[in-house]
């Protein structure tokens, strides 16, 4: 593990980390999905995290790892349709993460998400936080549309509040 990892994780307080998407950006997030569930039969949760648990850090475990326990903490994976996608956001190391549920991964390849990921990591680079924010859950949409349109709307089975840790 690097050693600038470690202190970074450890003493850049959360609400440094955290600026880029105060409240009324992540309203504009929480607007967006609930835009684009009334288009597709999946359920997008977007989590922000400024800082990495010490576990995480001390364990050498990545960013990836810790999206895959929070979709299952936050039980993205129960879905009727097993069509759950979690955005992760780890703020202070601008990494992020897309973890797709099973029925979503049978029809969307993970380079697909990956390139998304990486689309909004260059933004978040550049400060556009809040932009590269909605345009990944556009590119979200259009996959979800191709692949599992909606032709009632769906029902709202997960919440649309971006999750902040």
């Amino acid at each position: 593990m690097k050693l600038s990892r470690l202190l970074k994780h450890l003493f850049i307080p959360d609400w440094i980390a955290l600026r880029g998407l105060p409240k009324a950006s992540l309203k504009k997030i929480e607007q967006a999905i609930k835009a684009s569930e009334r288009q597709h039969a999946g359920e997008i949760r977007f989590v922000v995290e400024g800082a990495m648990p010490l576990g995480y850090l001390l364990g050498r475990r990545s960013s990836r790892r810790r999206a895959e326990d929070l979709f299952a903490s936050l039980k993205v994976w129960d879905t009727e349709g097993n069509t759950g996608v979690l955005i992760y956001v780890q703020l202070l190391s601008r990494h992020i993460d897309i973890v797709a549920d099973r029925g979503i991964a049978a029809k969307v390849d993970q380079g697909e998400w990956n390139a998304v990921c990486r689309t909004m990591e260059r933004a978040f680079q550049a400060g556009r936080f809040v932009e590269g924010s909605l345009e990944a859950i556009q590119r979200v949409t259009a996959l979800l549309v191709r692949h599992f349109p909606s032709a009632d709307g769906g029902a709202n089975e997960l919440p649309d509040r971006p999750v902040v840790l």
